[in-house]
């Protein structure tokens, strides 16, 4: 896989900074609006600060609250803002998906469609009006209505309005090309297009439901989530409620504005604040690489994934074999098989006789003979054999028993280091192609899968990370053998059937692993839908993008790779939020605590580590911190925490080092650092 060069990397992030730029006064407005308690409701823990803001802006009013008015409004405003700024962060991050929605509505609003009628005319409807199996006509120059499958026809399709990618696609009746895309543009000829979604569920409407947070659903994984929320605090609410209790116990009284300032700093405001704007920026991720998914679920399944099933061609490989060593005749030097072999590929236009030639024209400076010069010999699959006849001398290439019946020889007449290079290249997984000129062999050709460059190395970072790979091909044992070892995956799975892909994954998930996969064909159907992370290419057939619960618009099948990462993102940026802000309450503990109680139990104030300047400051303090800490994180809630190649045990370590001790260590300096500044400014 190509790495961005660093220009263009600053340029990306200048992009983004920019955009974001352009996105926080629209996303501070949508906050505010966010105070509904009707929205509010959808996230416990900001309800609960919510409510105790309300609460605290009415006991501003009264005068017996035990508090001074400017101590008390301060702490009902850090309050709101605390509710604001997690509003804030889901705004944002909802506001990055938004544009792109935007522009896929304005792309399919207005659209019409040409529709079939029962009588095999045609009428003129809305596009919003097709329903599933209803046929339309497309013409050069007009968009496609819906997604569908090509019934009749033949044309390209620019899918750039999806995609993002200029260069149009042929699609066609038939075969494994036949699905197309709605809200893309025919350049070329006419189809016929069977509708295969009904409005509200095709590709476009899934994107923008995706990129539109408010629309999300909660994950399994949220879910649960919340309910440890929810339990935290409850437990809380209950430990808050009864130390007015032990405070008359003791001949004291706490004020209420106090009691209700602990409640909300002990909470897990900050992923509370944080867990939607992770979410939305995660699946927000999954929309940038041009990926759809049908839900949340199967973007943190791809998070918990334990085994990638791989197909060969086209993931691990290129999927065309390629030139890569040449191996001459007794007798024949490097020059002259180089020679012929070029000459008798310039008239194969397969990818294989292209590849020949490239591969020759880096080797040698040979001079090539015009067009005109020369009859050529076009490649089929009939005769096996390409070349051309150039000055009554006929060069030719092609198959080991092709190639032997040209030159009227048998496979036991063939020279023996020439015979035993043969067996070797076919033993070895490649495909041997002879060349000769006339009547005499010049030498063999050694094709090769070629494994694709770097994919070793992410098959190495997933083994890290406890992501076992296996590859997936038609090839005999031998052949899949041999690729598999140049590719480094951990295992293969060779002349695989549909029955043998669907039974691989039942065993690993029948072992306790989650399973993912990608494919294309009608064939691979079945096993989309087993598998737990299922990912369809785009210009797949229809059945695999029904089946797989995920769908790649570029249809690159390394995708599922980045897929993979972007869930471990989701999964261990919740997790290290989460960390960080139950370790919060460790320093809040201290700072608040011996506050509340050092009037009433002197001995306490030995806890008062930071050695805040007065119960009201410490508290003052601890507010505006759990409120601050919020906006602080919300890069890091957006951006994602970045997952090193490392096993879980190891990622555990670090993220209890960084963000539990960091919880504990950043609240201390925070909260010291608060109190300093309110107290120089005279706030307390």
């Amino acid at each position: 896989m190509n790495m961005p060069i660093p220009d263009v990397q600053a340029a990306t992030g200048a992009k983004d900074q920019t955009r974001l730029a352009n996105l926080w006064r629209p996303a501070l407005l949508q906050a505010l609006l966010k105070l509904d308690p009707r929205q509010l409701r959808r996230s416990p823990v900001m309800l609960v600060v919510a409510l105790t803001a309300a609460l605290t802006t009415l006991l501003c009013l009264d005068p017996n609250s035990g508090v001074s008015t400017g101590v008390a409004v301060q702490i009902a405003v850090w309050l709101w803002f605390t509710v604001l700024f997690a509003n804030f962060a889901e705004a944002l991050a909802e506001g990055r998906g938004k544009a792109r929605a935007d522009s896929l509505k304005a792309g399919s609003q207005g659209l019409q469609a040409l529709r079939r009628k029962a009588d095999g005319s045609f009428e003129t409807v809305a596009a919003s009006q097709l329903r599933k199996d209803d046929v339309v006509r497309v013409v050069a120059g007009e968009m496609i209505p819906a997604d569908g499958e090509v019934l009749e026809g033949i044309a390209a399709v620019n899918e750039a309005a999806i995609t993002g990618e200029s260069a149009p696609v042929i699609r066609e009746s038939g075969g494994d090309r036949s699905a197309v895309t709605g809200n893309t543009r025919l350049v070329s000829d006419q189809l016929l297009i069977r509708v295969t979604s009904n409005p509200g569920e095709s590709t476009l409407d899934r994107m923008i439901a995706l990129v539109e947070g408010a629309k999300r659903q909660k994950t399994p994984n949220e879910i649960a989530l919340d309910i440890l929320l929810i339990g935290l605090t409850l437990i809380f609410l209950v430990v808050v409620v009864t130390l007015q209790p032990f405070a008359h116990f003791a001949g004291g009284s706490l004020p209420l504005i106090f009691l209700a300032a602990l409640l909300v700093t002990l909470i897990p405001t900050t992923i509370g604040g944080l867990l939607s704007a992770i979410g939305i920026a995660g699946m927000d991720r999954l929309v940038r690489l041009n990926v759809i998914a049908r839900s949340g679920r199967a973007v943190e399944a791809a998070g918990d994934v334990h085994t990638l099933l791989l197909d060969k061609t086209g993931t691990i490989t290129f999927g065309n074999r390629r030139c890569s060593a040449l191996h001459a005749a007794p007798g024949i030097t490097a020059k002259e098989l180089g020679e012929g072999a070029l000459l008798a590929s310039l008239a194969d236009d397969t990818a294989e006789g292209k590849s020949i030639v490239e591969f020759l024209r880096q080797l040698h400076d040979f001079v090539e003979p015009a067009a005109g010069q020369y009859d050529a010999i076009a490649f089929s699959a009939e005769t096996r054999l390409s070349g051309i006849d150039l000055q009554q001398r006929r060069y030719r290439k092609g198959a080991v028993d092709a190639v032997l019946a040209f030159v009227g020889l048998q496979r036991l007449e063939m020279p023996l280091p020439l015979a035993r290079e043969v067996e070797r290249i076919a033993q070895s997984g490649g495909t041997p192609l002879l060349v000769c000129v006339d009547k005499r062999l010049l030498g063999v050709i050694h094709l090769k899968d070629v494994v694709k460059p770097g994919i070793r190395e992410r098959f190495a970072e997933l083994r890290k990370l406890g992501i076992r790979t296996v590859m997936v091909t038609g090839d005999n044992p031998l052949t899949a053998a041999a690729i598999a070892a140049e590719a480094g995956v951990d295992d293969v799975l060779a002349e695989a059937t549909p029955e043998k892909k669907l039974a691989r994954i039942r065993q690993e998930q029948n072992d306790g692993r989650l399973v993912a996969m990608c494919g294309d064909g009608a064939n691979d159907a079945p096993a989309l839908a087993q598998a737990d992370v299922g990912m369809a290419m785009n210009d797949g057939t229809q059945a695999a993008r029904e089946a797989a619960n995920m769908v790649d618009l570029d249809s690159d099948p390394t995708k599922l790779l980045d897929v993979v990462q972007v869930g471990k993102e989701l999964l261990v940026t919740r997790g290290a939020l989460t960390t960080f802000s139950i370790a919060n309450d460790v320093a809040k503990y201290f700072a608040i605590l011996p506050a509340l109680f050092a009037a009433i139990y002197p001995q306490l104030g030995v806890l008062n580590l930071m050695h805040l300047a007065s119960p009201q400051s410490a508290i003052l303090s601890a507010i505006v911190f759990n409120a601050l800490i919020i906006i602080v994180l919300i890069p890091l809630a957006l951006r994602g925490v970045r997952v090193q190649a490392a096993s879980a045990a190891q990622l555990l370590r670090r993220n209890l080092l960084i963000y539990g001790l960091g919880g504990i260590l950043v609240p201390f300096a925070g909260i010291k650092l608060i109190d300093v500044v309110l107290n120089a400014l005279h706030l307390v």
